[in-house]
């Protein structure tokens, strides 16, 4: 049987908060260490199940890995097993991670040949592999599907060869895979409409300091020099800001005052302001961010008085994944918003347990919820529900600490892929919540 969350809500929290490594960061950082033989340490790594399933995946193709403590890891990527990429074995167990397909753009870049499953991970609608292929095909790679095994075999014979190429829509993922295959190209590879976001950047960070020729980072114009080997090299990765916005709207919705710590101010891009327009008073004091108690907020409108939208956009626009937390702080708001959310069809679907809880929000289709703040004059009702993607877990974990009574949490597992020891971490801060 799988385990739940009991949560007890009601309780303000107090005290401060680190958020993890980020994850989006670490599955491309990690799998980045395939492009060298020599010894890659990479320190604040999230303790979380997707990225523990990639490193016991490297693991298993011959990467020798010393975990030096929960956060810290060196990788030395001398002698890959190429053919257990082959093997059942690795069929079944990257199949059940999303991000092993991050491993597919330095496989190609150093042995001009890799295996994709076809992706699992959230249910959040479709995520397409499209760019990721695309690009590597501009670069010279042959792909074959396997239907019999649900199976990408990809392979470029003649090596990679630099080239220009404009992405169909600018995929996190797929640029850095792309990012990584060119790197060790021969020639230049120009990406337009590549993503830009922090996770992109640095991981061109680490990829210069092995030494790549990469240009124009953090615009969405990519430039790439190939060279003909990479070295070893140490990279810190940055806080995890899905982690920092689900704490500063747990901090208002629930009447606490909480500081979060180390919070990597500079990378946030617009997430500050987005939290601001739904009313929420927070300071930001040096590389942390304070949030004080708060008895109510009030949603914004637009200049002219008009009801304010928010919708993801790719960076440097509002990112998806706070969607789902922007949605339910507004249930306990005052005033409405529109939330818009146009990557993911089926991201707002947990809005029916919201409803259940008492929140007042209009479904108008996959993609938009209008929420109307009750401005606390209904505390949010404890249920039980599940969890369907990390997200929206934890978007009704936040519901669930500021409800009156008890809810249960179940299919945590979901929680558990994107948020290190959630549940401790919170209960330090005065949350009442255990594990059953």
């Amino acid at each position: 049987m799988s385990s739940a969350f009991e949560v007890r809500g009601g309780n303000r929290l107090k005290g401060d908060i680190v958020p993890q490594g980020a994850k989006n960061e670490a599955l491309q950082i990690i799998s980045a260490v395939l492009l060298t033989p020599e010894k890659v340490t990479i320190s604040n790594i999230p303790d979380i199940l997707d990225v523990n399933l990639l490193i016991e995946l490297l693991a298993d193709i011959g990467v020798a890995v010393n975990r030096v403590s929960r956060d810290t890891c060196e990788f030395t990527a001398a002698n890959i097993d190429m053919a257990y990429l082959q093997s059942a074995e690795f069929k079944k167990k990257s199949g059940r991670l999303r991000g092993s397909v991050m491993i597919a753009g330095p496989l190609l870049a150093r042995y001009g040949k890799a295996y994709i499953p076809k992706p699992g991970g959230d249910k959040i609608g479709r995520r397409r592999l499209d760019t990721h292929i695309i690009g590597f095909e501009k670069l010279g790679v042959q792909f074959v599907y396997d239907t019999d095994d649900n199976f990408f075999r990809l392979e470029a014979a003649d090596g990679l060869k630099g080239t220009y190429m404009l992405l169909d829509e600018p995929s996190v993922t797929g640029t850095a895979n792309i990012v990584m295959a060119a790197v060790m190209a021969k020639g230049t590879t120009t990406i337009y409409n590549a993503a830009c976001e922090p996770y992109i950047q640095q991981l061109c960070k680490m990829l210069n300091s092995m030494g790549a020729n990469i240009s124009g980072v953090g615009s969405n114009l990519i430039t790439i020099e190939g060279v003909t080997s990479l070295k070893g090299c140490s990279h810190a990765m940055l806080p995890d800001m899905i982690e920092i916005g689900s704490f500063i709207g747990l901090a208002a919705m629930t009447q606490s005052e909480i500081t979060i710590r180390n919070a990597g101010v500079e990378h946030l891009g617009i997430i500050p302001e987005k939290f601001r327009q739904l009313g929420i008073h927070l300071e930001l004091r040096g590389n942390d961010i304070y949030v004080p108690a708060q008895d109510s907020y009030e949603i914004q409108t637009f200049l002219d008085g008009s009801i304010l939208t928010m919708y993801d956009h790719p960076w440097p626009g509002f990112t998806p994944d706070l969607l789902s937390i922007v949605l339910v702080v507004a249930t306990q708001a005052k005033g409405s918003v529109m939330i818009h959310q146009k990557m993911f069809e089926s991201r707002l679907f947990f809005v029916d347990k919201l409803i259940d809880m008492g929140a007042q929000i209009v479904l108008c289709d996959p993609h938009r919820a209008v929420v109307i703040g009750l401005g606390r004059e209904h505390a949010l009702r404890g249920i039980t529900m599940s969890s369907p993607d990390i997200r929206a877990g934890v978007a009704l974990l936040i519901a669930a600490l500021s409800a009156e009574g008890k809810s249960t949490i179940q299919n945590i597992e979901q929680i558990d892929r994107g948020y290190q020891y959630i549940d401790e971490r919170l209960r330090r801060l005065g949350a009442d919540i255990k594990r059953v």
